[in-house]
């Protein structure tokens, strides 16, 4: 056998197959892209119309800089803010969305990310009860865990990573021009 067919001839045809399958998976990204990116978008916007009910649509505020805070909108019509913030639970980031009406009172809250131990910290994160909890408290100061708001036995960590992430919220909505 000659080096052709024993060396080359593999390495010829592995390229060519790279570069057809890299040229598949571009393509492909090139179409899902904008697809994944508006359901994206339409995500948010309807956990920030669930949290502000009362909105009509929103407009993203910038220049506002508070740690685990990702994101500020207020609603056109002055019905309040929604807030995207996050804190560290015992999985991982706790991202909290939160809704402070145009009276300085949370709305409403809802966590959109969470990797809690399954039945210890989802009993709080996933907890529609416990989240309500959060309903109309002021949001002119930072909340107090065990005061404010009880943290749920076995599930201390995240807890405090839901009131710390609304507190987050709360501190970038008390800078809000």
């Amino acid at each position: 056998m000659n080096n052709w067919i024993r060396i080359w001839k593999p390495i010829v045809v592995l390229s060519v197959i790279c570069v057809i399958v890299t040229g598949a998976l571009a393509a492909t990204n090139e179409v899902t892209a904008p697809i994944i990116e508006e359901a994206r978008i339409e995500a948010e916007n309807a956990a920030r119309l669930a949290v502000l009910p009362d909105a009509d649509g929103f407009t993203e505020v910038t220049g506002i800089t508070v740690d685990g805070v990702s994101a500020v909108y207020t609603a056109n019509n002055g019905a309040g803010a929604a807030i995207t913030a996050s804190a560290k639970g015992y999985g991982g980031d706790v991202v909290v969305m939160v809704g402070i009406g145009s009276d300085g009172n949370i709305t409403s809250i809802e966590v959109t990310e969470q990797k809690e131990t399954q039945g210890i910290g989802s009993k709080v994160v996933g907890d529609p009860e416990y989240l309500a909890r959060y309903n109309g408290l002021s949001a002119a100061e930072p909340l107090v865990l065990g005061e404010d708001v009880d943290a749920i036995t076995s599930s201390t960590v995240s807890s405090t990573a839901v009131i710390n992430a609304v507190n987050a919220a709360i501190t970038a909505y008390n800078q809000i021009p």
